[in-house]
């Protein structure tokens, strides 16, 4: 059926169920059909004639008001700030033209949606928008804020984007034999510049497109993924990217793409598009302010915010001609996800675990493990080496305790490196409630870096927080990201006059494996006093900075305002095991003993070294399936 006439059997079935409808045009908007209507009752109260229309068509059809009769969104905010009752506690308004949705931030939403009220049907007709009452975020996002306005600023483009992508979704499969492949283009047999790319007779999809943690900025390409591959070439023939997650070794070269011809689709949850651009406009200020090139600029982010397509947990959308995409909860960070890829008419199904957390943590659910179907699961394999078993979260918890109170018992203060999302979020849940609970002495805690930044991220989600956490926050309003021992750090002055403080405290900068940011200044001043200590909380991948001095180096040579200086080592060096985001083999295998159902062929990827080739051979021997664990640039037929 030709595009035309899936429309027109779309408007004639809502003729058939709904005469009098008003419909004034249905068009494709991605996977999905939009109908826009002057009815207020279709637009408003009628989500069960969509539901039965769309179990017909096999299509999401999503219902809304024409713009017509939606009334400017400054007259409408007036109208709205005049019907939201005081008790609720009104923070903000902003509206979501290409939804046709005003979103109303409010202390008690609840107010608003109460069954009793008619707050929700007065602004409804009052300003033909249809209302979405939400509770307020505790901290205020500048990049959610930046998200929101870019989206604006580009509705027009993004509508003409996703009309085009919905039908570029429904062309006609091309005919002849079909075939499955899957090739490493990064992150196989090494942790960093993850992608790899699945191949079908029909389509292309890029999962991921990191860079190494030890990638040098003036050679932006040796820390790239193999992305000049015929397979990959050129990034126009690219159907879809799919991104698991935010951290830069998944996600840090994406905008190169944009750069260099790609104007698909990239399909992520809605806290990783935040996290994401947060993380690559943090990298071109950090690379210029070594002196360094960024391979792109932040219109090419940009234009990755633009073309982002954001989908739930267990949420499933068409991304090509032959495959539907379903995002579950990893438990890693933020937004994180393992994607499941499905493959044809029940042809063929791909998971690729991406990084997962197989734990309950203090931020997150433990990753998912239950899906449909899959014959091809793709697991990382970081903590599966041979003595790879991580400690507990409540070994972490008391380790840090017990570190900070020695430091702070010689007169030193404490430094942290970490990654501003994940670890320092679970680092600042634990020193909240050691403090809190008079376990380690009241002090300051020193955020520096997009710490605060990506914390308030969190706080703009919550629905991606484990369930405890999230009450904590939205329900009894006690937010320990907010506790006033939290200090942001806003200028090299305020992180000249902590290195210089005789007062012990607490310092969290960024980055986590010290490949620079202001983690090196408080380095730099520290590293030659025992009294202080350097405690590392995360992963140090090899040939970075953090790496060479968790292994014991006496001596470094650094980098200082374009001198290089050394350093001799004598802080104390320390780690808390049991902070990682990554599963340890235990609990790697005990998420693919769970599987439901079980997977066909196992392969292994982000891995140092030869764990990845010995985790494979492990889970060969243990489960009796086939385990590969490819190398970057090969290649392996699926189907």
């Amino acid at each position: 059926m030709s595009f035309k006439d899936y429309l027109e059997h779309s408007r004639s079935i809502f003729d058939r169920l709904y005469p009098d409808n008003k419909i004034t045009t249905v068009e494709y908007e991605g996977p999905n059909i939009i109908v826009y209507t002057k009815d207020e009752t279709l637009f408003s109260k009628r989500d069960d004639l969509a539901r039965q229309i769309a179990q017909e068509l096999r299509r999401r059809i999503l219902i809304r008001p024409d713009p017509e009769i939606m009334m400017p969104e400054e007259e409408a905010k007036s109208i709205i700030e005049g019907i939201v009752p005081e008790k609720a506690g009104l923070h903000d308004i902003y509206f979501e033209a290409d939804t046709g949705e005003a979103v109303i931030e409010a202390d008690e939403p609840s107010i608003l949606t109460a069954r009793d009220s008619d707050y929700i049907t007065r602004i409804k007709s009052e300003t033909k928008w249809s209302p979405r009452a939400v509770r307020s975020p505790p901290m205020h996002s500048r990049t959610v804020k930046e998200m929101r306005e870019i989206l604006r600023e580009f509705k027009q483009e993004r509508r003409i984007f996703l009309h085009n992508l919905g039908l570029k979704l429904n062309a006609p499969l091309m005919e002849g034999e079909n075939w499955i492949r899957m090739t490493a283009l990064g992150g196989h047999r090494e942790v960093g510049r993850s992608a790899t790319l699945v191949s079908t007779n029909n389509s292309r999809i890029l999962v991921d497109c990191g860079m190494l943690n030890t990638a040098d900025g003036d050679k932006p390409w040796e820390g790239a993924p193999y992305l000049y591959l015929p397979e990959a070439q050129p990034f126009s023939s690219l159907d879809a990217v799919v991104l698991t997650h935010a951290h830069l070794d998944h996600s840090g070269v994406l905008p190169i793409l944009f750069k260099y011809g790609y104007e698909g689709p990239v399909y992520m949850t809605a806290p990783t598009r935040d996290l994401a651009a947060l993380l690559q406009q943090d990298y071109i200020k950090v690379a210029y302010s070594e002196g360094k090139k960024s391979p792109y600029d932040s219109k090419h982010i940009r234009e990755m915010v633009k073309r982002s397509v954001i989908l739930k947990y267990n949420e499933t959308t068409d991304i090509t001609r032959d495959t539907r995409l379903t995002f579950y909860n990893a438990g890693h960070i933020l937004g994180s996800s393992s994607v499941h890829l499905h493959i044809g008419e029940g042809l063929y199904n791909i998971v690729l675990s991406g990084d997962v957390k197989f734990e309950k943590s203090w931020l997150f659910n433990a990753a998912h493990n239950r899906f449909p179907r899959v014959e091809t699961f793709m697991t990382e394999s970081t903590y599966a080496g041979r003595d790879d078993y991580s400690h507990t979260r409540s070994d972490a918890y008391n380790s840090l305790i017990d570190i900070v109170n020695r430091t702070f018992d010689r007169g030193g203060s404490v430094l942290v490196p970490v990654f501003a999302v994940g670890r320092s979020q679970e680092v600042m849940l634990s020193l909240e409630q050691a403090i809190r609970e008079k376990q380690i002495p009241e002090c300051k805690v020193y955020c520096d870096g997009m710490i605060m930044e990506a914390t308030a991220i969190h706080a703009a989600y919550p629905e991606f927080l484990n369930r405890d956490l999230r009450e904590k926050i939205m329900v009894k309003g006690e937010n320990p990201f907010m506790s006033p021992v939290f200090k942001r750090v806003e200028s090299s002055n305020e992180r000249k006059d902590i290195c210089d403080s005789t007062e012990s405290c607490i310092v969290l900068a960024t980055s986590g494996m010290m490949n620079g940011g202001p983690v090196m200044e408080y380095f730099r001043s520290w590293v030659d006093n025992p009294k202080h200590s350097l405690v590392f909380v995360g992963y140090q991948a090899d040939g970075t900075l953090g790496r060479r001095i968790q292994r014991g180096s006496q001596e470094l040579t650094l980098s200082d305002g374009g001198r290089v200086n050394k350093y001799p080592v004598r802080i104390s060096i320390e780690t808390a095991e049991g902070f990682s985001g990554h599963s340890d083999k235990k609990q790697l295998i005990a998420y693919i003993a769970t599987m439901q159902p079980k997977p066909h062929r196992i392969l292994v990827n982000h891995g140092d070294g030869e764990k990845s080739l010995e985790f494979s051979k492990l889970l060969r021997s243990k489960f009796g399936v086939e385990a590969v664990a490819l190398k970057n640039l090969e290649t392996i037929r699926l189907y």
